[in-house]
């Protein structure tokens, strides 16, 4: 039995101010929640340290929103696997297509920072997902299926990996696929990691759905049998709307 795990991406939000809506979470979720579904939240990186101390006791994981694959080094600006770890993160998003399209990474950059991130001791949720012309096209199998491959470390366990796949076009959009799409691609992934991990890791293995999750929608696409949880972007930034996510997982 996979146990569920709803992550919010805070993306490019929030300030000190935001770390109010973590504190009601922590307590909501702390209060009954906590044995039956995992959650974490990717604050920006200004706010790590801080959201990290403030989520002890409640269960919540912290985690980064990328990292370089360098433990260090002359990369100004960049953050690396072992400085979220040292703020208290346990987790790191890497290979979001914001970051695949923005800076132009590629599945070799997104491997190579998933195992900066396993070196840590860092849980790496690795997403991965198509655009809307190469879904039209009917290569979105193709497509994700490609990028489960190249970007997900060789040999790396079900407790050190997570997959979230995020159609690119749905995300921050409001348009999701069908459940039967969602369905579909989902246990093509499933088939995708038992023929490069084993069976064992591909059972074990949370595949997450990501991509204009909101209250309304997250019961019928969380009941779905390959797909362990969410990835979630302006739904996590309230509290209130993040929480109905969570209970429905």
């Amino acid at each position: 039995m996979r146990k569920p795990l709803v992550a919010g991406n805070w993306k490019m939000n929030g300030t000190k101010a935001s770390l109010n809506e973590l504190k009601l979470l922590g307590d909501a979720y702390s209060a009954g929640l906590r044995a039956k579904v995992d959650v974490m939240v990717a604050p920006p990186a200004t706010l790590i340290f801080v959201a990290a101390a403030g989520a002890v006791g409640t269960g919540i994981i912290i985690g980064g929103q990328d990292c370089h694959a360098k433990v260090s080094g002359a990369h100004t600006g960049d953050l690396s696997a072992a400085m979220l770890f040292d703020s208290g993160a346990k987790a790191v998003i890497v290979g979001h297509s914001e970051r695949r399209t923005d800076h132009a990474e590629t599945d070799a950059d997104v491997k190579a920072k998933a195992e900066a991130a396993l070196a840590q001791g860092l849980t790496a949720i690795v997403c991965v997902g198509e655009t809307r012309a190469q879904r039209e096209a009917g290569k979105a199998l193709s497509v994700v299926a490609k990028q489960v491959k190249a970007s997900v470390p060789d040999g790396a366990s079900a407790d050190e990996v997570v997959i979230a796949y995020e159609p690119v076009w749905a995300i921050g959009t409001g348009l999701t696929p069908t459940i039967a799409d969602i369905a579909e691609v989902h246990a093509e992934i499933r088939k995708v990691i038992a023929r490069k991990l084993g069976k064992e890791a591909s059972a074990k293995m949370r595949i997450l759905y990501g991509g204009s999750v909101k209250p309304e929608n997250a019961k019928e696409i969380l009941a779905l049998e390959d797909v362990d949880g969410a990835l979630v972007g302006g739904a996590s930034l309230k509290a209130a709307d993040f929480l109905k996510i969570i209970e429905a997982a």
